[in-house]
């Protein structure tokens, strides 16, 4: 568990052999380390905060947020409903986060903005997407109203047959400045 503190990038980080609490807690201090207790983290000068849920910050909602994927269920009764269970590639990469915003990583990374539409919120968000090409991994924040902070709203592994086809979409749709 200690030596997942010093996983640097591209390593991924040793968590499938421990039981759920033990990589829970592995996971939660690389967390607390790159995100939740850093004051510096920000994106191009920009302070990256968690999404307020009710009006008050949830870092337990980020944190699970960022190592598990939502799911839709669907009962024998048909009624369906969403739910997240863990993800191993995107924990596995969890500690990748920080070193990505940071721009540390020597691969190619693309970084644009676009608008697009948010079906939940029924409007337009602007979001500003890092998007390692050769690692088929994914940063995603959403510009705040004010333009001076960011929502980080999700970080990933591309494992979906859709993903990367998705994110080429996206580049297409890229504004001409990065948010």
């Amino acid at each position: 568990m200690v030596t997942n503190l010093l996983k640097r990038y591209p390593e991924l980080l040793e968590i499938m052999h421990l039981d759920e609490r033990d990589r829970t807690i592995s996971l939660r201090r690389i967390f607390s380390r790159d995100i939740e207790d850093n004051q510096e983290f920000k994106f191009r000068s920009k302070q990256i905060r968690p999404i307020k849920i009710e009006g008050k910050v949830n870092m337990d909602n980020l944190f699970n947020h960022l190592i598990k994927e939502e799911i839709e269920i669907v009962e024998s009764s048909g009624n369906k409903y969403k739910k997240r269970i863990f993800e191993k590639d995107r924990s596995m990469r969890l500690h990748w986060l920080k070193e990505h915003i940071d721009e540390t990583i020597l691969d190619t990374i693309e970084v644009f903005s676009i608008v697009e539409r948010d079906t939940r919120k029924r409007k337009d968000v602007k979001k500003t997407y890092l998007y390692n090409i050769k690692e088929k991994y994914v940063i995603v924040l959403e510009v705040q109203r004010s333009g001076l902070d960011y929502y980080l709203l999700s970080a990933h592994y591309l494992n979906k047959k859709h993903g990367q086809k998705e994110m080429n979409k996206k580049v297409k749709k890229k504004l001409q400045d990065v948010l």
